[in-house]
């Protein structure tokens, strides 16, 4: 990577490093962050661009912003893959207090955002998106319904699909009524997000926000994410935290009703289930298999804690559901 750096962009680092998966190098005070590009395409690293800059420009800390190679290309290619170099300022991890105001304040920024963003953009998305992911899965159930189970995890996805498709159904028809039925307000208007926000996305050894996570979506995108995984990192302590995030972010942004609705349909959609699937079947190693049977058993014995989670959590979050004329979903138990 040092050598990298010296011919593609004419940066003489010190240090190779690691910052979490990814290969670094630090320069007085400044670290080089090397990220696979993975499929994004040059028009997508372009709109990345320019909202990383806006952030910037608006005042918005800690952002990564991309280094060009001597030639002016966004990206370079190396052992036949293309990458990017983001440039950040050295600072040490701290412990975040205030995720849900911090979030806000990062979607406040983004909603300012004055150009349109087509190639990043997942606003008003979700249905279709969902329901291309659960097409997908519901083949794959399908093709080994009348085929033996030679694996335990084959067993559980076996059985346990019809009920998640349930959910996710549910999940879909309860954005659909969402986006007929109630009006978004300014707050609703899309914003910069994050593909997965989760208390470990601005808290790795080193505090940066990297803009290949982000995508252009509804707020809700995040809160909800953020609050799937603290609730299933830890099922039994998960409420102080949770609960301080909300009135956080609250206290910067009010949520919509439309808000509200959006957040629920997002926790309401089994990601987590999905997201186990995908990556066993997606997976050859037998250490990660074993680790997503693991994962896939515990959401299984976890189901009804989840349903009692789902059917109170308006209640749970101070959600004037009678004066926000907001359903509920009935079969929920509370």
């Amino acid at each position: 990577m040092l050598k990298l750096l010296k011919n593609s962009y004419g940066v003489q680092a010190d240090e190779e490093i690691r910052i979490g998966k990814y290969r670094a190098c630090r320069k007085q005070g400044e670290i080089f962050i090397l990220v696979p590009t993975g499929a994004i395409n040059d028009e997508e690293l372009a709109e990345l661009e320019m909202l990383t800059d806006h952030l910037v420009k608006n005042g918005e800390k800690y952002c990564s912003t991309f280094l060009k190679t001597k030639d002016g290309k966004q990206f370079s290619e190396w052992e036949n893959r293309k990458y990017c170099v983001l440039i950040n300022k050295e600072t040490q991890s701290r412990k975040i207090n205030h995720f849900g105001r911090k979030l806000a304040r990062f979607h406040v920024r983004g909603r300012s955002v004055s150009f349109p963003v087509k190639k990043i953009t997942r606003v008003g998305h979700w249905k279709q998106l969902w329901e291309k992911r659960l097409d997908q899965m519901e083949h794959v159930w399908n093709e080994m319904l009348f085929q033996q189970p030679d694996q335990e995890f084959d067993r559980m996805f076996l059985e346990s699909f019809p009920y998640y498709r349930g959910i996710a159904e549910n999940a879909i028809q309860y954005l659909v009524d969402t986006e007929i039925d109630d009006e978004p307000s300014l707050v609703d208007s899309g914003t910069i997000c994050h593909d997965r926000f989760t208390p470990d996305t601005w808290a790795s050894s080193y505090y940066m926000k990297n803009p290949l996570d982000w995508v252009f979506d509804h707020s809700s995108r995040d809160i909800a994410e953020w609050t799937r995984e603290k609730y299933f990192r830890n099922i039994k302590t998960y409420e102080p935290d949770l609960r301080k995030f909300i009135r956080d972010y609250q206290s910067i942004v009010p949520l919509s009703s439309f808000s509200w609705r959006l957040y629920f349909s997002r926790i309401l959609f089994p990601l987590h289930y999905f997201h186990c699937i995908e990556s066993y079947f997606g997976t050859s190693s037998e250490q990660e298999k074993k680790m997503l049977e693991e994962r896939l058993q515990k959401f299984l014995q976890q189901t009804d804690d989840h349903e009692r989670f789902l059917g109170g959590f308006y209640e749970f979050a101070e959600v004037p559901v009678q004066n926000m004329k907001i359903p509920l979903i009935s079969w929920l138990k509370k």
